[in-house]
């Protein structure tokens, strides 16, 4: 099992606006190539111009495969290109990460 974990940071202020911009437009196609995510989560404490998002896939082939039919999905091209148009996103930063053997997760 991998686990894409995603972390982005947003300009102050455009947090909310990013994630209804993703909720209408990105949502959709992204979950019909890469299901639903294991989390989707904003942030209680500390920065709250972040939120994290973390996928997970069979293995780097299965993500691999998953996220090209992504990209080429043209729902998916207009959302990216909204999303750069808001210019809510300053930063992101992922980990591909596996769980440990002395806590597994249940599929």
């Amino acid at each position: 099992m991998l686990f894409d974990v995603r972390i982005y940071t947003c300009r102050p202020g455009t947090i909310r606006k990013h994630l209804a911009l993703y909720e209408q437009k990105g949502k959709g196609p992204q979950t019909r190539h890469l299901g639903q995510p294991f989390a989707y989560l904003v942030t209680e404490t500390g920065n709250v111009n972040q939120y994290i998002h973390i996928w997970k896939y069979e293995d780097a082939a299965d993500r691999a495969k998953k996220r090209a039919a992504m990209m080429a999905d043209p729902e998916w091209q207009a959302f990216m290109e909204e999303s750069a148009k808001l210019g809510a996103l300053e930063h992101q930063q992922n980990q591909l990460m596996t769980p440990v053997s002395f806590f597994p997760i249940k599929a």
